[in-house]
């Protein structure tokens, strides 16, 4: 157990990056864009592999399953190229073998055909037990392509839930869990949900989420927050993840309102979706210093109701919101996840 507060230090941040980009410029990575069955007949789910070329033989403690939120699929989260690398390429190049997944309704898995309806037509889709069943789906078919017996995993901010609530089911598949801003019981409003009756799904107006962005910082910290060039990107990747962006729904992606449901019948109405303390494997947990999403305190409450973990680390990061994974720090957010990853560590007896 051990919580560090990781300060930034924007020079040598910057020297970090441009050193990263070369390195990587150094490693050939493979990708895989790969679609899998899900247990829903006509439900196709949507994989990204990311590895070095030169890896011939895999492991439990190599490979890495990873679910994205409840707004943007894998490509928006994961897989954006800032500063010309994202952190896909920055797991693979140090050896690991990166598998994503989009949930069905987002990025490129198939969307449920009351999506292609006016949303006002069907009630909320794809609740969080949807999302444990698709996350399920990949981990099963990664252990089966690689011959393994468990997976690292990690989930981010409703992706949490789904990681979280897996391996609390499924420990014996899971090497070791990590977990970025990741829901938990607020007696308080969630900002993701804005209140008002719930249609199947949201649409979500990608070029004007800058400014809420940007309102979890204090305002004289907003300037250099996001690094110029890397929201425009963000943007882009992100409208590409949907094609009705171009069309049916322009400048808008839709994002499920299931997760939004669960919101309101679990973590705002005092009842977990699952219970942290049946996790038993190591646990890490990272967060940001201006998380409004996942507030500090909501962070430290789920951190400790972790007592069943092997061993828990809580990483904060300084100067960062709850998209601090696509933010001028993000690479001490992957240093940590890689460092946790990529130890060897078990408490003494």
């Amino acid at each position: 157990m051990g919580l560090y507060l990781i300060r930034p230090d924007n020079k040598t941040q910057y020297g970090r990056c441009l050193a990263m980009t070369t390195y990587l410029n150094n490693i050939h990575i493979v990708t895989e864009d790969l679609r899998i069955p899900s247990d829903t007949p006509g439900i196709e789910l949507y994989v990204r592999n990311k590895r070095p070329a030169s890896m011939n033989t895999f492991s439990n403690e190599k490979t890495i399953v990873m679910v994205h939120g409840a707004t943007y699929p894998i490509g928006s989260l994961y897989d954006v190229e800032l500063d010309g690398f994202t952190f896909l390429d920055y797991l693979a190049s140090h050896g690991y073998d990166v598998y994503a997944v989009d949930v069905r309704g987002y990025g490129g898995s198939t969307r449920p055909p009351e999506m292609e309806q006016p949303a006002d037509l069907n009630p909320p889709l794809v609740r969080t037990e949807t999302g444990v069943r698709d996350f399920g789906a990949a981990i099963d078919y990664v252990l089966k392509r690689r011959n393994l017996t468990k997976v690292n995993v990690l989930g981010m901010s409703w992706g949490g839930t789904v990681a979280g609530a897996y391996t609390s089911r499924n420990n014996d598949k899971v090497n070791k869990l990590t977990l970025v801003a990741p829901q938990w019981l607020s007696s308080k409003p969630v900002p993701i949900d804005t209140g008002g009756p719930l249609g199947s799904y949201r649409l979500v107006a990608v070029g004007s989420t800058m400014e809420r962005w940007l309102s979890a910082a204090p305002e004289h910290k907003r300037g250099d927050l996001i690094p110029d060039g890397w929201f425009e990107q963000w943007v882009n990747a992100t409208l590409a993840s949907d094609p009705g962006s171009l069309t049916d729904h322009p400048e808008h992606i839709r994002a499920t309102n299931g997760p939004i449901l669960d919101i309101r019948e679990y973590w705002t109405a005092g009842k977990a979706f699952y219970d942290p303390k049946d996790i038993t494997v190591p646990v890490l947990l990272v967060h940001a210093e201006w998380d409004i999403d996942v507030p500090l305190e909501l962070a430290q409450h789920f951190f400790t109701s972790l007592t069943g973990a092997a061993y828990r680390r809580w990483v904060e990061i300084g100067e960062g919101t709850h998209m601090v994974l696509l933010e001028k720090n993000r690479l001490q957010a992957f240093q940590a996840i890689r460092g946790f990853l990529d130890e060897a560590y078990a408490p003494a007896k």
